[in-house]
């Protein structure tokens, strides 16, 4: 499923709420389908507000795919290079004073088993995979 959005806050929730719906379709558990929303949403709007820098006019795209029981999320986006997956980890401790923030790259780390980044075009491709081990149901 390749869905064509603008580069608002709006379209990014579009994007999630069809990822819910594609994810209950596959009969992916409701708690996989919430991490996965969650790291869609913190991608999505990654791109909107640092890529495209919220300009309705320029366009991303997501899609979904659902093979072997594996769940893919492609975002894609003519936004300047940058490739979230060399961002370092973080841990946090108790006593961590640091502002709050910045901490999307590892909640999608959390909730994804593979992040995979490539320049391809003149795009960013960002790919977010979760290994189910779910047969998907066009089997």
């Amino acid at each position: 499923m390749i869905l064509n959005l603008h580069a608002t806050p709006e379209e990014v929730m579009r994007a999630v709420e069809t990822l819910q719906e594609f994810g209950r379709q596959q009969k992916i558990p409701e708690r996989t389908i919430f991490g996965l929303a969650l790291a869609l949403e913190e991608c999505g709007s990654n791109v909107v507000n640092h890529a495209l820098k919220r300009d309705p006019q320029k366009t991303f795209q997501v899609t979904l795919d659902f093979t072997e029981g594996n769940l893919v999320i492609e975002l894609r986006d003519r936004g300047p290079e940058f490739d979230p997956t060399r961002a370092p980890v973080v841990e946090k401790s108790l006593d961590d004073d640091r502002p709050p923030g910045g901490w999307g790259i590892q909640l999608v780390r959390h909730y994804t088993d593979e992040m995979v980044y490539r320049r391809e075009n003149g795009e960013n491709v960002l790919r977010l995979s979760k290994k189910l081990g779910i047969p998907d149901s066009t089997d």
